[in-house]
């Protein structure tokens, strides 16, 4: 689809930006879970999704102080006012925001939410966490802090938890938290390999091995 090439090309640039945890290479890893969900989701709409995919780190509050990248991109495609809707809101279902996220309520949101979520964890994941971690100064770990059970956004976004912390925060929820039955199936062997990494973590960390 031209469209879906030309949002590749607009966003691509602003993806480069990014450290490795957001860059285009992580767009290209959810583009190709989202693919492999479509295919057990026959009645979802694949061009919201795959826009949705491409656009929906664009302004991630993280790294984007407004949502205006993403609203210029989106003019730039030549969208009906009803697309343009939807993938915004497919968009705004995505973000965990420390367990205070909105409910998917489109198979086109579920979609692109579990395939975002499928590459936070297992080897990617984990990958990803310490490279964000590593980009923004933060400990590998930290014996002294909890994991908290209810943040609100704010506390979520602002609070700079050493990188295994978070693994106890969000990573090790997301299995749970997956809403197509592809992605419950997908997310097994992640959530199982992240267990393993951190148990191993441990016993190098205590000296046992």
């Amino acid at each position: 689809m031209e469209t879906i090439k030309k949002c590749e090309q607009l966003v691509k640039s602003i993806y480069d930006q990014m450290d490795a945890s957001h860059d285009f290479q992580h767009i290209e890893r959810v583009y190709m879970n989202a693919e492999a969900i479509l295919q057990s989701e026959p009645t979802a709409n694949e061009k919201i999704v795959k826009l949705a995919v491409l656009l929906h780190d664009v302004s991630d509050p993280k790294y984007a102080a407004d949502k205006s990248d993403e609203q210029r991109i989106i003019k730039e495609l030549a969208l009906t006012a009803e697309e343009i809707v939807h993938i915004q809101e497919v968009i705004a279902a995505v973000s965990f925001n420390g367990g205070n996220e909105l409910e998917a309520t489109t198979i086109e949101a579920k979609i692109v939410r579990d395939a975002d979520r499928l590459d936070a964890i297992g080897a990617v994941g984990i990958a990803r966490t310490f490279a964000y971690g590593g980009a923004k100064g933060r400990k590998l770990y930290d014996d002294a802090e909890e994991a908290r059970p209810d943040m609100s956004v704010e506390e979520y976004r602002t609070k700079s938890t050493a990188s295994v912390t978070h693994f106890y925060e969000k990573l090790l929820l997301l299995k749970d938290l997956m809403v197509t039955e592809k992605g419950k199936q997908m997310a097994k062997a992640r959530h199982a390999f992240m267990l393993l990494f951190l148990e191993q973590l441990k016993q190098e960390r205590d000296g046992i091995i």
